[in-house]
């Protein structure tokens, strides 16, 4: 790996990513030492400025950062560590040193997640399907998805891509649905994929 500790006045900025969720934990500065160490101990070590000395994240705590990755910028003086916290990486408690919970995000999908989280708690059936759905119970929500599902089978079988992808859009529409109607969401059905890899 080439890192140009050197001209950057023996420090380079280190991105901590946690490796699973892909969101950045925080940010610190290391040495060839603290590099060095970090790749003998696997776990992330910095150089503490405000200490003078190298700094095993969570040698106080316990939560530690355990490498999973590393990898240096197109410049050669930035790293992107991949890591696997061991409990809250920020010393004020929170998951993060941006104060945001480490939680996974699938982008847009979280957004509708949320979005019919909010509609389902709003409950104004008269102004939102979601709201009415929910409010006529979990066998019709049920049958949405059923009825979903049997139109992308069809549709598979036709050659209208169009048709396809918005019958498979509301497939997956009303299955977010069914995911909160049963008290769940998206990445309790992802951790159990993740549970069958091998």
């Amino acid at each position: 790996m080439e890192i140009d500790i050197k001209s950057a006045h023996g420090l380079i900025p280190a991105i901590i990513q946690d490796s699973e969720t892909k969101n950045v934990l925080m940010l610190g500065y290391m040495n060839e030492e603290s590099l060095q160490k970090t790749i003998e101990t696997q776990k992330v070590t910095f150089f503490s400025r405000s200490k003078q000395r190298l700094w095993t994240k969570g040698e106080e705590s316990g939560n530690f950062l355990n490498l999973v990755s590393i990898k240096n910028d197109c410049d050669g003086d930035t790293l992107l560590i991949q890591a696997k916290p061991v409990g809250p990486t920020c010393h004020t408690g929170a998951d993060t040193c941006w104060q945001e919970p480490n939680d996974a995000n699938y982008g847009f999908i979280s957004q509708l997640e949320n979005t019919i989280k909010t509609r389902r708690e709003n409950a104004d059936s008269e102004k939102s399907y979601i709201a009415s759905l929910f409010e006529k119970g979990i066998n019709k929500i049920a049958q949405k998805v059923g009825e979903e599902a049997v139109e992308v089978v069809i549709e598979a079988k036709d050659d209208n891509d169009d048709l396809f992808l918005s019958e498979s859009a509301d497939l997956l529409f009303h299955y977010l649905i069914l995911l909160q109607a049963k008290g769940y969401q998206l990445n309790d059905v992802v951790e159990v994929l993740k549970g069958r890899q091998k």
